[in-house]
């Protein structure tokens, strides 16, 4: 992915940590609508963008609020002629105004010009047409392309929740349930976003494309099987799905490499939780955990790992369940340098590993949610096509027995 897209992806990401808490807390709406805006802008790269609100009786678009526009008056009217409206209600995807096109969309009986916008997006709720958000002028001055309209179509479909929710003006009720439909969904553009970033972040993964979607999965039911909360669990998924962002900035010929890296390559691959802390230290995540998940991922219970070292009573329930996942998928995955490991070997492996590099009941939710696997009981299949059909129940008990019994060893328990 070209570097821009993923500068791109990276602020639209940190656009909405920003405007997630502005958009479902309990704050005045012009607050709320300054943050949707700027969110835009700095999404989009626009220097000018206003929000319009749009009432069906009259057909009418009011501005909400604006910013960089020199002349914007204050509100902005445009009145909507049938046509408008079934040209706006159908556009789908943001709509870039060429010379001579703005009265396909808008017409010039309000108090602004229409020609000073040079991209609309329809905001709708249910179908129904809620609102326009306009951008003009780009800091580049150029036209709008596919990666930053991406990001504006992502951002404005929430924006036009938002919009939706103030104009309401009914019960209490209504609003709460509007709210938590609201923040529902922003939970889930969370994660559909990441999963971009994820798969942003394994492009140069030759072989193992998909490595930190599976991550972000397995460190979830992991999370699941020790009876986290949702929030955690959830917090745990976004983690899995950036742990590995610092890989952007090392060389891709390592990736590929199909011996052993050298001393100077191996600081330099390892290097990737250094680089992945800096870049996500600056974005307010609504899980504080991910920064820290990202620099140490790869300590160890003992000390052994790296960047800094840490022992277990250092590192976090989050950071250690991600370390599992990590290591979990990296065993049953083909690397340039070796074939995966099967699924019983990489278990045994886990199993001979834990407490010393590994904490014990982390390692038995795997073997728990492994089990349920084979015994058919996960609603989601836990482990990817193809990797589980050397073991069975039985396999995985022996398991669990193993490790009570290397955790339980040398104790004296008395009546």
């Amino acid at each position: 992915m070209h570097k821009d897209n993923f500068r791109r992806l990276l602020r639209t990401v940190e656009a909405l940590s920003d405007l997630g808490p502005e958009m479902t807390g309990e704050h005045d709406f012009t607050r709320t609508a300054q943050a949707m805006i700027s969110a835009l802008m700095q999404a989009s790269g626009a220097r000018e963008a206003v929000l319009f609100s749009y009432t069906d009786r009259p057909s009418l678009l009011t501005s909400i609020v604006s910013d960089g526009f020199v002349l914007m008056p204050e509100p902005a009217i445009i009145p909507l002629l049938p046509k408008h409206v079934h040209a706006l209600s159908s556009a789908r995807l943001p709509v870039v105004l060429a010379p001579g096109t703005h009265d396909m969309f808008l017409s010039g009986n309000g108090n602004i010009a229409p020609d000073l916008f040079k991209c609309l997006v329809s905001l709708r709720m249910g179908g129904k047409l809620v609102g326009v958000a306009a951008l003009g002028r780009r800091d580049a001055e150029g036209r709008y392309d596919a990666a930053e309209l991406e990001s504006v179509e992502l951002l404005c479909h929430f924006i036009g929740l938002a919009i939706h929710n103030h104009s309401l003006g009914q019960t209490l009720a209504q609003r709460v349930a509007e709210n938590l439909r609201l923040m529902a969904s922003l939970r889930g553009f969370y994660d559909s976003t990441l999963e971009v970033f994820a798969t942003a972040i394994d492009v140069k993964h030759v072989n193992v494309h998909g490595h930190s979607l599976r991550v972000a999965r397995y460190a979830a039911a992991i999370g699941e099987a020790m009876n986290l909360e949702p929030a955690e669990i959830a917090g745990l998924r976004s983690a899995g799905y950036l742990h590995d962002i610092g890989k952007v900035a090392v060389d891709k010929r390592l990736f590929g490499k199909p011996t052993a890296l050298d001393p100077q390559e191996f600081r330099e691959m390892a290097d990737h939780t250094v680089v992945g802390h800096q870049i996500v230290s600056g974005i307010q995540f609504p899980w504080p955990l991910v920064p820290e998940v990202v620099r140490w991922h790869h300590e160890r219970a003992d000390g052994s790992g790296y960047p800094d070292g840490l022992r277990s009573d250092e590192l976090s329930l989050p950071v250690q369940i991600i370390g599992l996942a990590d290591t979990f998928d990296a065993m049953t995955s083909d690397r340039p340098y070796r074939e995966s490991m099967s699924l019983g070997h990489a278990l045994n492996e886990i199993v001979r590993l834990a407490p010393q590099k590994f904490d014990a009941n982390i390692v038995q939710a795997l073997l728990l949610q492994v089990r349920r696997d084979t015994v058919g009981s996960n609603r989601v299949a836990f482990l990817r096509e193809g990797i589980g059909d050397n073991i069975g129940a039985a396999d995985i008990d022996q398991l669990a027995a193993s490790l009570q019994h290397r955790m339980s060893h040398g104790r004296i328990y008395l009546p």
